[in-house]
């Protein structure tokens, strides 16, 4: 470690001369997503006015600009300017920006009003409501991140993440299952490594920073092209790789890997490409990590490649390709161990890719057509020997659990988006998704012993192939009825082709500027969402027959309404509450009175096996309110409070309003940074950061003790369902790096240390039976945990 810091402060030293950066991008139309020629980009706060001007195509490069944070202002007559702060130029790579300008209410030949950016907006014009980007640096920036967006959003209000150990993300007292991954415009399954059929989670995360774009993430009243989901969104995009030289990164991290990435032009149409590999750091050194001593094994490859101009249009192809595998062998684990068991071997593999085709046809100055043909897959196996009478003469293994499960899913989406007029634009598509899925699985957990041979039968739940589609067209648009007043509205249509179901959900979002810096939003949506495929396929056994008494579920529905107040309280300032209802219907539950719904599934790796002859008679809402007062970054210096108030219900078949597993009550998160310029010409940054979470504990089912002791398996007080919570959640984390730029070559090297948990406070993971001590013991979350990263890009 002393040595580390000596050869980094060394480095410092040697850094005498000062050198600059270059800053890329390009100027569109925010309605009509096409280039702008003639844009004016700006350098400010310089001592000698620097500026450029896009081209044909809106392009721009600002080269020779100094090192540090630095803000750009872009204006185009008739256009409303816009001002980008906070951009971080480097030594060892060339920044990127993607800026859409908003033409004038009015269409002003002369004047040109001016708006600082606003960070806290989705980039997707049609989101006004419960939406907010989110960039590379955010990811890589906040404590105790791992670099995973998925926890990175458990920061924004209205989000929890259940346990340390996992990325779900629960918004809004919503199941994980609620949310829809998007990738570069399609759906695709859950982008992490060890996940599972219909989960939407996992312990590490296959989605890699360094290749995002800035993205949109979205907790309600989505708009009209968002369908297939009740509880959120994320729409994340791949960044285009350098159009005009080559650049590398190397990287590595506890959670995120050793990385190699490569980037830079390719072809003559200002294409490009952009590769990265990763493999675990923790699998090559053969040690556990994240609350087991078994050692995980992943690695995943991304890609995007971009032919730039082809036909007026652009082709890009994109991709994600990971594996993962881990076994956990009985005599090896911790007691405390948060996934395993001492009496179990299990062996783990997952996989998960996906391949796109993305084609942007440019029809007029004002329209374009938008095509994608994607590809996915999703694999997990999972095997359990259990040892019978271990340590013992007796001594036995046999195989407790099989499952085996794959999802091939192919996507077509085609998008018409348009801009009439300064005051209208509209989008229509549709998104055509087919779905084949295998799935098997065996178990003998909580099974009677009906051939005698002193084992509980290995009875088959799910064994089957079935293809289905999703089709969902739908059409929505932006209409500007004042200069303050906006109004986004649509319609989303969802049929599905396993039982015949067919669902029409109107949205809107309405945008008031009230004052100068103050605006109100009203949002509604209607959604709906398939029962997650691993209940719809379930066997039931009716008369020796095994039939699948699940599959004519019909769409959960959910409606959502939305009441929020944003006010921009300075130039870095902001300020936003927002009150929530949403009601849910159509939730399955059991045919006969029962404290189960399917709304409490998907925080975990598995889903309940048993529940068969489900019927949609459940229901639930969530209710709360939730505040957020951020500071971005400038002045060297950063803040972030977010607090969310809330409650989440749900009824079964027996008709009593319950807890839901996700109704933490509360949830508040203070994160904060601050940078210190160092070196003789101060081009080098030492950061800081941290973050402070707190909520209140997960409601959950007291085990029957007396039960479980009887059958030797896990027995819960069903009729007592979330009857009980654990005590309160906190969590304190600490993050310090350097960031160094080479004095004359184009690299840089960061450097830091997160440690997560600096109090080892002791958070409830679970308490569960213990079949060897026949006791319910508690096991608690991951405690004091270090982590560590290293970049350098040249």
């Amino acid at each position: 470690m002393k040595g580390i810091v000596f050869v980094f402060f060394a480095l410092i030293g040697l850094t005498t001369t000062a050198q600059t950066g270059i800053i890329k991008g390009i100027v569109l139309d925010k309605q009509s997503e096409q280039p702008l020629e003639g844009a004016t980009i700006e350098l400010l706060n310089i001592e000698v006015a620097t500026g450029v001007i896009t081209d044909f195509d809106g392009r721009f490069t600002m080269t020779d600009v100094p090192l540090g944070r630095k803000a750009i202002q872009i204006s185009y007559i008739g256009y409303e300017s816009t001002t980008i702060p906070n951009i971080e130029v480097t030594t060892g790579k060339d920044v990127f920006i993607t800026v859409a300008l908003l033409e004038s209410f009015n269409q002003l030949d002369e004047v040109v009003l001016t708006n600082n950016a606003n960070q806290d907006r989705a980039l997707n014009k049609l989101a006004t409501v419960s939406a907010r980007q989110f960039g590379v640096e955010e990811v890589t920036r906040f404590s105790g991140g791992r670099s995973d967006v998925g926890r990175l959003a458990a920061n924004f209000a209205g989000v929890s993440s259940p346990d340390d150990s996992r990325n779900d993300i629960v918004i809004r007292g919503n199941s994980p299952t609620g949310l829809l991954w998007r990738l570069e415009g399609v759906p695709i399954p859950s982008p992490n490594h060890y996940s599972t059929l219909g989960t939407t989670g996992g312990p590490v995360s296959a989605l890699n920073p360094n290749l995002l774009k800035n993205s949109d993430f979205i907790t309600s009243a989505f708009p009209a092209e968002y369908g297939n989901a009740i509880g959120g969104v994320f729409d994340l995009g791949f960044r285009k790789g350098n159009v005009d030289d080559y650049e590398y990164t190397l990287q590595t991290g506890i959670f995120t890997g050793v990385e190699a990435m490569a980037e830079g032009p390719l072809g003559e149409n200002k294409g490009s490409f952009l590769i990265a590999a990763r493999y675990s750091l923790v699998g090559l050194l053969g040690v556990g990590a994240g609350g087991t001593a078994a050692t995980p094994n992943y690695n995943d490859v991304s890609f995007n490649i971009d032919f730039g101009k082809v036909n007026n249009g652009s082709l890009s192809i994109f991709g994600i390709i990971g594996n993962s595998d881990i076994e956990f062998l009985g005599d090896d684990i911790n007691e405390d161990d948060l996934f395993a068991a001492a009496d179990e071997n299990t062996f783990v593999e997952s996989q998960f890719g996906v391949m796109g085709l993305k084609y942007n046809l440019s029809l007029n100055d004002n329209s374009y057509l938008r095509t994608i043909i994607s590809g996915s897959y999703s694999g997990n196996n999972f095997l359990a020997d259990r040892f019978i009478q271990k340590d013992t003469p007796q001594e036995r293994v046999i195989r407790y659990t099989e499952a085996d499960n794959t999802e091939v899913r192919f996507a077509l989406s085609t998008l018409f988006n348009s801009k009439v007029s300064s005051k209208f634009s509209y989008r229509t598509g549709i998104l055509i998704e087919n779905y084949n899925i295998e799935s098997l699985l065996l178990d003998r957990n909580e099974q009677a012993d009906t051939n005698g041979d002193g084992d509980p039968d290995l009875v088959t739940f799910r064994d089957t192939d079935e293809n289905l589609s999703l089709l969902q067209p739908y059409i929505q648009g932006q209409f500007r009825i004042t200069e303050d007043l906006t109004l986004n509205a649509g319609l989303h249509s969802q049929y599905s082709t396993l039982n015949k179901q067919f669902a029409l959900g109107p949205r809107a979002a309405l945008n008031y500027i009230i004052l100068p810096n103050h605006s109100i939003n009203l949002g509604y949506g209607l959604h709906y969402q398939n029962i997650p495929l691993p209940l719809l396929f379930l066997n039931e056994n009716v008369n020796g027959e095994l039939i699948q008494t699940n599959r004519e579920l019909d769409f959960v529905e959910s409606t959502h309404y939305v009441l929020g107040y944003d006010v921009k309280l300075g130039n870095a300032w902001r300020g936003k509450v927002e009150v929530y209802r949403q009601d849910i219907e159509n939730a399955a539950v059991e045919s006969t009175p029962s404290s189960y719904s399917t709304l409490i599934e998907g925080a975990d790796f598995i889903f309940d096996n048993d529940r068969v002859s489900l019927v949609n008679n459940g229901a639930g809402f969530n209710q709360g309110i939730e505040f957020t007062l951020e500071k971005f970054f400038s002045n060297s210096y950063y803040g972030l409070l977010t607090g969310s108030f809330f409650e989440s219900k749900y009824e079964g078949s027996d008709g009593i309003e319950r807890n839901s597993p996700f109704n933490n009550g509360y949830v508040v998160n203070l994160l904060a940074g601050k940078e210190f310029k160092i070196g003789k010409t101060g081009n080098n940054v030492l950061f800081f950061d941290t973050r402070v979470t707190t909520s209140g504990g997960r409601y959950f089912t007291p085990v029957d003790l007396l039960a479980s002791q009887e059958a030797g398996f896990e027995i819960l007080r069903e009729d007592e369902a979330f009857s009980q919570q654990y005590d309160d959640y906190l969590r304190w984390d600490v993050k310090f790096g350097i960031k160094i730029n080479s004095k004359n070559k184009k690299r840089s090297h960061q450097l830091y240390f997160d440690f997560q948990n600096v109090t080892a406070n002791e958070n409830v993971f679970v308490r569960r039976y213990n079949r060897l001590t026949n006791q319910v013991d508690q096991v608690d979350q991951i405690g004091f945990f270090p982590d560590f990263g290293y970049k350098f890009q040249f």
